[in-house]
């Protein structure tokens, strides 16, 4: 028999950051995989994600080495760094995401994509430093919502809902869920997968296999781990987003707050209509 094949392409989400098993991370699609078959019949699972990667990440390397395994189902959860880069380009996130959307689709594989919460109110940022990100965001969950309805893919919103705000789903560093989290994750892609008679195996599990980390544990990884991950993103993030604060501050002193809104609600409509006046220049010429 055949075994059925689920690639997990992504970044540290998806890598299971939050979700520690001896020295490596799992996190919720591994423990999906679990879940999508029998126990009897096999499963392939392969995890491609990588901590920190974007958008152009999944698109040049990630997607062809997945379409080389030929799997049956494949996750793309991405977006979240592109948000956290000065480079943040809402035309080009929009490009690449429905090319590698595309390139799944072709091959008839069930594509899984996901909405997720803005990092920015996860990381308890100040107002003015999380709107910015907070917007970014939403561009980005919408065009994943109408990318996915676009190329038919499943797709779980879980950018919303009380699971978010419950602490206990979330690891020291607030920005990646911990066990319970990535379980809660699991178990909502399943309910979905299942409700499409794609996941015929058991239900992962919505109660934690470890002890919750002690507050020490938390603080060592913190101050270890966690610093190294501040230390990165703020060399290119901190002077973009002390940028976009201070715009922000600007507006909001002048009342135009709503603009902001507007032009980015402008741009994510800009990209999305591109993509079908591409479509139309690449058709041949009737004959």
């Amino acid at each position: 028999m055949r075994p059925l094949r689920f690639v997990a392409l992504g970044d540290s989400l998806t890598e299971g950051v939050g979700d520690p098993v001896g020295d490596a991370w799992r996190g919720w699609a591994a423990l999906l995989a679990d879940g999508l078959a029998p126990a009897d019949a096999p499963v392939e699972f392969t995890n491609l994600a990588v901590s920190g990667a974007q958008t152009r990440d999944v698109l040049e390397r990630q997607t062809p080495a997945a379409l080389a395994v030929r799997p049956d189902v494949a996750s793309v959860v991405i977006g979240v760094n592109d948000t956290l880069r000065c480079t943040f380009d809402i035309h080009a996130l929009t490009a690449r995401l429905d090319k590698v959307y595309a390139a799944f689709r072709a091959q008839n594989v069930v594509l899984l994509t996901v909405c997720l919460p803005d990092p920015g109110s996860m990381l308890g940022l100040p107002g003015a430093m999380a709107k910015p990100l907070a917007r970014r965001q939403r561009a980005v969950n919408t065009v994943v919502h109408a990318l996915s309805e676009r190329h038919g893919a499943v797709h779980l919103h879980a950018a919303e809902g009380a699971w978010l705000k419950d602490r206990a789903m979330w690891s020291a560093d607030r920005l990646h869920p911990g066990e319970r989290g990535h379980r809660q994750l699991a178990l909502r892609f399943h309910a979905v997968l299942a409700k499409e008679g794609i996941a015929t195996g058991v239900a992962p599990s919505a109660d934690p296999e470890f002890p919750v980390p002690t507050r020490l544990a938390s603080l060592r990884w913190l101050a270890t781990a966690g610093t190294a991950w501040v230390a990165r993103r703020c060399t290119d993030l901190l002077p973009q987003l002390l940028t976009l604060a201070a715009s922000e501050v600007r507006h909001r002193a002048r009342g135009t707050s709503a603009r902001l809104d507007v032009r980015t609600s402008h741009a994510v409509s800009a990209a999305l209509a591109a993509l079908t006046v591409t479509e139309l220049t690449q058709q041949p010429d009737a004959a």
